[in-house]
């Protein structure tokens, strides 16, 4: 679902997913205000609930990097127009399984990176949660 509401001379696009969460805490899994668009922390669950990758470190990234990249081409743009990735993961020691994944899709972009550790995520068995900052430049 998107919707676009206008004020103050800008114009905000919003766009949801099929999360439950969305609704329940009131957010949108994409805005964007201009050329600028931030994706909500994004798991590796998929359409239908599932948890993918279980246990798996590197599988769930991979699927989390496919997951914003398609919601970053609903909003109009690419990963080439990520600024900012911030990673929120439940073990840190996997961190170079979780790195690998990022690098497959930002070895030539490189954006600034965060990775954190937590205590655990909003469903058992989710291990990895990211959020990302583009910017399209013109």
């Amino acid at each position: 679902m998107e919707t676009t509401n206008s004020g103050n001379n800008s114009k905000r696009k919003k766009i949801q997913s099929a999360s439950k969460w969305e609704d329940i805490v009131g957010y949108s899994r994409v805005v964007r205000v201009g050329d600028t668009i931030e994706v909500a922390g994004t798991t590796a669950i998929d359409d239908d609930g599932a948890i993918v990758g279980t246990g798996d470190f590197y599988a769930q990234t991979i699927f989390i990097l496919n997951k914003i990249s398609a919601y970053l081409e609903k909003a109009g743009a690419s990963m080439n127009d990520v600024v900012r990735t911030r990673m929120f993961v439940t073990d840190i020691s996997h961190w170079e399984d979780i790195g690998r994944a990022h690098g497959e899709f930002f070895k030539t972009i490189k954006p600034v990176a965060s990775m954190l550790e937590v205590n655990r995520l909003i469903v058992p068995g989710l291990l990895v949660e990211i959020e990302v900052t583009a910017i399209i430049s013109n």
